[in-house]
């Protein structure tokens, strides 16, 4: 089944002193998802922001917001990225103990669920939770830090999880996040990936060309 194709500019390369008027601007220029990585400073080094800066720029803007929870005990930040206005929340599979029941608690909320693997992470920990997954979220490089160099390596990761989509007859997204740009786009799309995170190829050039190189690339 052909699936759409979706450009998912991550805020965090932004420039956070004037967020309003950047994610207005990838937003008239053809992106459908904004990509929102939420740190805690443990499950990654970097602390990045919470549920009220996703509130106050939710105020500003009709995209999905894809949000990213690179925190440990995710289950504790569910309830208030709800109010805060995602539309999918991404919990990491490395960072619950009980990741069918933190699967169940975003669903119970009526969000779309996603599930992001790190590089080394193998597929059998979500094989038997595809079922009740809208996305998975590949990770193309170590997170935790923008900018930093595609880990091609992964791309074998999301042909085994395209094949086993087709196996189990499921129909879930399939997300990478990573260095993405005009370059590394075209061989995830390749290997089956739908959803794109690009954050420093957006936002530290003009905007409106990257995103639309970008999307000439998935074409």
């Amino acid at each position: 089944m052909s699936k759409k194709i979706t450009v998912a500019p991550s805020l965090l390369a932004a420039d956070f002193s004037k967020l309003r008027e950047e994610i207005q601007e990838v937003e008239s220029y053809g992106a459908e998802y904004l990509h929102l990585d939420v740190m805690d400073g443990n499950f990654v080094p970097n602390i990045s922001f919470g549920a009220p800066v996703i509130s106050s720029i939710r105020k500003h803007s009709n995209l999905v917001f894809d949000v990213h929870l690179m925190v440990e005990n995710p289950d504790r930040f569910i309830k208030d990225m709800v109010d805060a206005g995602a539309d999918v929340i991404t919990v990491h599979a490395e960072a619950t103990k009980h990741l069918n029941r933190t699967i169940q608690l975003i669903k119970s909320y009526g969000k779309k669920v996603g599930v992001a693997l790190n590089p080394s992470t193998p597929l059998d920990v979500i094989k038997y939770d595809l079922k009740d997954i809208d996305m998975v979220l590949i990770m193309t490089v170590n997170p935790g830090f923008g900018g930093q160099a595609f880990l091609p390596e992964t791309m074998d990761k999301v042909r085994e999880l395209v094949a086993l989509r087709e196996e189990k007859g499921l129909n879930f997204e399939i997300e990478v996040d990573g260095g993405i740009d005009d370059q590394t786009i075209a061989q995830a799309k390749e290997a089956g990936a739908t959803v794109f995170v690009a954050g420093s190829y957006v936002f530290k050039g003009d905007v409106n060309e990257r995103v639309q190189v970008l999307r000439n690339q998935l074409d």
